[in-house]
C-alpha cells in the first residue's frame, strides 16, 4: 500500500495550528499510512476483530476465578447537562390501560442519538472516514447513505468475547483522576503495564481508565469534547504492533484538545479508518477499576454484544468484564 490519498478525495480544511499542536496533518498522513491494515482482513467489515479465535476465547475463559462480573454501560441519561447535549429518551407507551386487563402490561420508549459523551456505546468502521475514505479504502459517499452504512455496519461486527486489559492509568500513576487535556502517550504504556503488571497482547481488548467519571462526581460535568483525557496519536502504532482486536475507555479514547493540526478527533481516524479497530466510548470503569484493584490483576474476559443494526454505524452497549 502506498501513503498517498486518491487524487478525488477532498482537500483538509483549512486550519492554523491551535493550542497544543504537536503534530502537522503531513505527520498524521505518514502515521496514517503506518498502521493501516487494509486489504488484511475477510470479512473485511469486521477489522480487527478477526483477530479473535477460538483460541483467544478460551483463553480469556480461563481468566474468570472469583465470577465476579462487572457491567461497564453508564446509566441511560435523559438529563441534558455540559456532557450530554443530546439526552436520551425513555418515556412510558402503555400503563396497563391499552391492552386488554389481565394480566396488564406495562411497556416503555427508548430513543437515543448516541453517537456523542453521555451514552455509553461502539463506534463501528462505518463510523469514520478520513479523507473522505472509511476503512479499506470505501468512498464514504458511496458507502453511507439516509438509509445506513453498506460496509462496516454494525450488524457485521456480531459480539465479542476476548481478553480485556484496564490500562488504569490513574491507579498507576497513584492520583484520582487524569485532569481533562492529559495526553497518554507511547512511553506511558510500558510504564503502566508495569505498574499494573498486565501486558497488552495479539487480541486484546484496551479500555483505558482516565478516571473521568470519578472526576465527574467529585468534581462537577464540563464538556469533555472541548478539553479530555485521552490517547495521544503517538501511542497508536505501539497499539497496532501489539495488535489490539478493540479499544475504548472512559472518554471517547481522543485526548482533546487535538494534538493534530486541523482534525478532532485523530485518534477516531487512526483506530477505525487505518487500523479497523472498533471503539468503546463513555463507560463506567470506575467499578472495574476496584474490581481489579481487589482481584490484583488487570486483565478478564471482556464480552460486548452490539445491537443487531443492519446499517448501523454503532450500537448503545453494555460491556461486560468477567474476572
Amino acid at each position: 500500500m502506498t501513503s498517498s490519498y486518491p487524487a478525488d478525495d477532498p482537500a483538509p480544511p483549512p486550519a492554523g495550528p491551535a493550542p497544543g499542536v504537536t503534530v502537522s496533518r503531513r505527520e498524521f498522513d505518514a502515521l496514517f499510512a503506518s498502521v493501516r491494515s487494509w486489504g488484511r482482513w475477510d470479512p473485511a467489515g469486521r477489522g480487527a476483530w478477526n483477530r479473535v479465535t477460538a483460541d483467544h476465547v478460551r483463553s480469556a475463559g480461563a481468566l474468570v476465578r472469583s465470577g465476579t462480573v462487572v457491567p461497564m454501560g453508564r446509566p441511560w441519561d435523559t438529563r441534558p447537562g455540559p456532557d450530554n447535549a443530546k439526552p436520551a429518551l425513555h418515556y412510558m407507551s402503555d400503563l396497563g390501560d391499552v391492552e386488554a386487563p389481565e394480566p396488564s402490561v406495562y411497556k416503555d420508549f427508548l430513543g437515543v442519538d448516541y453517537h456523542g459523551k453521555g451514552v455509553s456505546h461502539l463506534d463501528a468502521l462505518s463510523h469514520v472516514a478520513y479523507r473522505g475514505r472509511l476503512y479499506e479504502g470505501r468512498a464514504a459517499r458511496e458507502t453511507v447513505d439516509c438509509a445506513g452504512a453498506r460496509f462496516g455496519a454494525v450488524s457485521e461486527l456480531g459480539p465479542l468475547v476476548t481478553r480485556g486489559v484496564l490500562l488504569d492509568l490513574p491507579a498507576a500513576l497513584g492520583v484520582p483522576w487524569l485532569e481533562p487535556g492529559h495526553a497518554v502517550r507511547a512511553e506511558h504504556v510500558g510504564d503502566a503495564e508495569r505498574a499494573l503488571g498486565v501486558a497488552i497482547g495479539d487480541g486484546d481488548a484496551v479500555l483505558l481508565r482516565s478516571g473521568a467519571g470519578r472526576r465527574r462526581r467529585e468534581a462537577g460535568p464540563w464538556d469533555p469534547a472541548s478539553a479530555s483525557a485521552g490517547w495521544h496519536v503517538d501511542a497508536m502504532p505501539l497499539l497496532a504492533e501489539r495488535g489490539i482486536c478493540l479499544l475504548g475507555g472512559d472518554g471517547d479514547s481522543d485526548v482533546r484538545p487535538s494534538p493534530v493540526e486541523g482534525l478532532h478527533s485523530p485518534v477516531h481516524a487512526l483506530a477505525i479508518a487505518a487500523m479497523g479497530v472498533p471503539l468503546l466510548d463513555n463507560l463506567d470503569l470506575e467499578r472495574l477499576s476496584a474490581a481489579c484493584a481487589e482481584a490484583g490483576r488487570y486483565a478478564f474476559l471482556l464480552v460486548v454484544a452490539p445491537l443487531n443494526v443492519p446499517g448501523g454505524t454503532g450500537s448503545p452497549v453494555n460491556p461486560v468484564a468477567v474476572l
